[in-house]
């Protein structure tokens, strides 16, 4: 699985960017919603502009209003939105547009059968508590994967997203706060580290 899809999130810095570029991430995601890590669209445009077309840019939303969510996504430009509440399929449908890719979040515990069912293009599948490096029972022989391309979150760093991904079989893996040196502080280090060790 060397061509694992990485994508890198909660980037705040021209820095964070750079060294995602350079590493190799195939996403770098932007936070909008209440965060350590939130961006304004400006910035978010800004950082974005860094990104080469190959690289997805994500805005991570949640729970926030569908007209908020729009405005956002066309002041900063970010080609792909990921919804981490329990938006319906309303959004999605007013979200879709061309060339836009459409990312279901959802807590483990609630695993859809399949992707898609609301509209997403991609689903990530991710621990209750959203950005707080805590791990989900990813290796729980109860696991069922869904089908689909499906990213896989929640505790990831570099000393365990190689086995995560080969246990769950995941398309591809989402981190934040495992390559961070403190919590909304990312580390060129870890960056660099974690994207060689899930594409080891």
């Amino acid at each position: 699985m060397s061509d694992l899809f990485v994508k890198i999130c909660g980037l705040r810095t021209a820095q964070d960017v750079d060294t995602c570029v350079e590493a190799g991430a195939d996403a770098v995601g932007f936070v909008f919603a209440t965060s350590a890590r939130t961006v304004d669209a400006a910035t978010a445009r800004r950082l974005a502009e860094r990104v080469p077309a190959h690289i997805l840019t994500v805005g991570v939303f949640r729970g926030q209003p569908l007209d908020e969510v729009r405005r956002l996504m066309e002041e900063s430009g970010v080609r792909a939105v990921q919804l981490h509440g329990d938006e319906g399929p309303e959004y999605y449908e007013a979200l879709r547009a061309p060339g836009r890719t459409l990312i279901r979040a959802t807590a483990a515990t609630g695993i859809p059968a399949r992707l898609g069912a609301l509209g997403e293009d991609l689903l990530l599948l991710d621990a209750p508590d959203p950005g707080s490096g805590k791990p989900w029972n990813w290796a729980s022989p109860g696991f069922a994967a869904p089908t689909g391309r499906w990213l896989l979150a929640g505790g990831l760093h570099p000393g365990n997203v190689r086995r995560a991904a080969d246990v769950t079989g995941a398309w591809g893996v989402d981190v934040s706060s495992g390559v961070e040196s403190e919590r909304g502080v990312k580390s060129t280090e870890l960056i660099r580290s974690f994207i060689t060790a899930a594409r080891n």
